[in-house]
């Protein structure tokens, strides 16, 4: 990108930041539910799962895959209410980078999304979340979580674009959520129906949250290139899906 093209995404971000806080009821919701989702699983089931250690240092990857797909809705509601109200319209008129707008929600739903999980991994530290790994593990664990989080914003930008209206939008980019609950986030996929485990262990939340704990714990991140694979291929899918809404805007 060149540097008006940066500038320009700059000033798109900082509209969709100021717009984010500006809702305080949906930024607290977005970052209390998934700590309270934290509290439910380790306080009140965690003792009744058997997972080879302590609840809180299994389930914590889990919670930054919550993380994402609670921010990812805020995302696509934000991006089909300027779809809706003609700001995209508006703005590809004016002397600027095209893809500045969508560009901005991408980068502001990347940044809202890692401030919420450093949140929710701050409380459960303060809860006693004290994994085994050194500041390499600790790299790894976040450019994983990076990358996901990149490919699921991208995700709910192009169904935010696609859909017509913004309770549509949340409601789909919703559902994403509910992915890291049939999978490895709160209990081994071991545990599960033989017709429900092919499913868990072959779903993208399952190796980003398998490599992300095997990182933070330092027992191994064998998954990895599963993990990195189903980013990208979730990235790509967002992005050819938002650019392809973009270009049949452009063509009106």
């Amino acid at each position: 990108m060149t540097t008006h093209q940066v500038a320009d995404t700059l000033v798109m971000f900082r509209r969709s930041a100021r717009r984010t806080l500006r809702s305080p009821d949906t930024l607290v919701i977005s970052l209390t539910m998934p700590i309270l989702v934290m509290l439910l699983f380790t306080y009140v089931f965690g003792g009744a799962i058997e997972v080879g250690g302590p609840y809180l240092d299994y389930v914590v990857p889990g919670i930054m895959l919550l993380c994402t797909g609670f921010g990812a809705s805020i995302t696509a509601t934000a991006v089909c209410a300027d779809m809706a109200g003609g700001s995209i319209d508006r703005f590809r008129t004016l002397p600027m980078f095209r893809q500045a707008l969508i560009a901005g929600h991408v980068v502001e739903g990347v940044v809202r999304t890692l401030a919420a999980i450093g949140i929710a991994v701050g409380v459960a530290v303060a809860l006693g979340y004290r994994p085994g790994s050194g500041p390499s593990g600790w790299l790894g664990a976040a450019a994983i979580i990076a990358l996901f989080v990149v490919a699921i914003t991208l995700i709910a930008v192009a169904l935010g674009m696609a859909v017509d209206n913004p309770e549509a939008a949340g409601g789909l980019t919703y559902a994403i959520t509910f992915i890291p609950y049939v999978s490895s986030a709160f209990v081994r996929t071991s545990t599960m129906p033989g017709w429900m485990r092919g499913f868990a262990e072959h779903q993208p939340a399952t190796p980003v949250v398998d490599t992300v704990r095997g990182l933070l714990d330092a027992t191994g991140a064998e998954r990895w290139t599963a993990a990195v694979l189903w980013c990208a291929v979730l990235a790509g899918a967002g992005f050819a899906g938002a650019g392809t809404v973009y270009a049949r805007l452009a063509r009106r």
